[in-house]
């Protein structure tokens, strides 16, 4: 078989192209939605309660009135600190008379106590927001990343 259309292969034979078809692909974005996020604070009043420690110091004055050799020093009578107080006094000799002493006890108590206090959270708000409709295309158009 010889046809006029194309170059004779070695066997003799015309090869006649018919049609030949190809296909790019190419990727486009497409938004489709967005979301939008804000933050809100709000605040409340809540009550607070808790235990405090108070301490109180009371002072007893203990007169004695006795000479004394040496100068006592500060000491401690179980919870109770005793300050002794000294004076000179002027005699035809000098001695030491113990006047007399502070006893310090502390007294330890426990108050309840309510004070309102202001709190503040911060809560998160997602929104959907449509965005508008992609542009239709035909098959046989191109996008401009291609």
């Amino acid at each position: 078989m010889t046809a006029d259309n194309g170059p004779p292969s070695d066997e003799g034979d015309v090869v006649i192209p018919l049609h030949d078809e190809s296909v790019t692909v190419g990727k486009q974005r497409v938004e489709r939605s967005r979301v939008r996020v804000s933050t809100r604070i709000s605040e409340r009043e809540e009550m607070v309660r808790e235990a405090l420690d108070q301490e109180e110091a009371t002072v007893t004055r203990v007169p004695i009135d006795r000479e004394i050799d040496a100068h006592p020093g500060i000491r401690q009578e179980g919870d109770v600190t005793v300050i002794p107080l000294v004076e000179e006094v002027l005699v035809v000799e000098r001695r030491l008379v113990l006047r007399e002493e502070l006893h310090i006890r502390k007294n330890r108590r426990t108050v309840e106590v309510e004070q309102p206090v202001t709190l503040r959270s911060e809560d998160a708000v997602v929104e959907r927001v449509t965005a508008p409709p992609a542009p239709v295309r035909s098959p046989n158009q191109t996008s401009p990343e291609e």
